[in-house]
């Protein structure tokens, strides 16, 4: 995979692709909040020699700082960049967690460009949060200030992970930030997907990924009402909690290669 990066008004923001071949389906790799490129390891080398293959930091996160000013809108103006800086017109959008909600911020400003869309533990755009839920979600920030930092970061290696290779991985991608700039993303992550949240249609064949094991927030709650509402059945990936992709590769990668092979 080769590096790369754009720099646009808030920041420079890295990215890693393989060469590109124009008559290839291209995969764009959108990670989950605090985590960055490396929890797609093992997809891009399961992807990489018959596919085109984008992964980032996305801003704000990983190598992708500092960063002003994030917001999907923001997210979603440099993935069309990239995507123009690489001739790319047609992209299959595969989220896990934040990253999904990047993916529909995407496909609801430019719909004709998304070929495909695989959710891996996150969740749909719509009104499926209650007054409740979008309180909880908008107290975040302050929630994670009272733990200790080396106590914060051993407990999202915990929620987000079952295996110890997940929890390895997460531990990893949280490692380079303080204390105050992991509790500031989460909480611009969740208040900027409220901002964005709107009523979708999803324009093209979709695929709906949730590890068995995943106790993050309503996380289930939400798919299996997204499930209901749009007929699209849930995948449940067994040995996986939230960052279902790192706990069980091989199966994710698999759901991966048929959802493609049919799109």
């Amino acid at each position: 995979m080769k590096q790369s990066f754009v720099k646009c008004k808030n920041g420079t923001v890295y990215y890693w692709h393989t060469d590109i071949d124009l008559a290839k389906k291209t995969l764009f790799l959108l990670h989950g909040l605090t985590a960055n490129h490396t929890m797609f390891a093992k997809q891009i080398d399961f992807l990489k020699d018959d596919y085109n293959v984008i992964a980032w930091d996305a801003p704000a996160h990983g190598k992708s700082r500092p960063y002003d000013d994030f917001s999907y809108e923001n997210a979603v103006a440099v993935m069309l960049q990239i995507l123009n800086k690489l001739q790319i017109q047609k992209v299959v959008l595969i989220g896990q967690s934040m990253g999904g909600f990047m993916a529909q911020s995407f496909m609801a400003r430019y719909p004709e460009m998304v070929t495909g869309f695989i959710s891996i533990d996150s969740t749909p755009f719509g009104d499926y949060y209650s007054k409740s839920d979008i309180w909880w979600l908008k107290q975040i920030e302050w929630m994670c200030k009272p733990f200790p930092k080396k106590l914060l970061k051993t407990s999202m290696a915990k929620q987000n992970a079952v295996t110890k290779a997940g929890q390895e991985n997460m531990l990893a991608m949280v490692s380079d930030y303080e204390k105050a700039e992991l509790c500031r993303l989460m909480g611009i992550g969740y208040a900027g997907f409220l901002d964005d949240n709107r009523e979708l249609q999803i324009p093209c064949p979709f695929m709906i990924l949730v590890g068995e094991q995943d106790k993050t927030g309503k996380v289930k709650q939400y798919n299996k009402t997204w499930s209901k509402r749009t007929g699209q059945q849930i995948i449940w990936i067994p040995n996986a909690a939230h960052n279902s992709n790192v706990d069980n590769p091989e199966f994710v990668n698999e759901c991966i290669r048929e959802f493609l092979e049919n799109v």
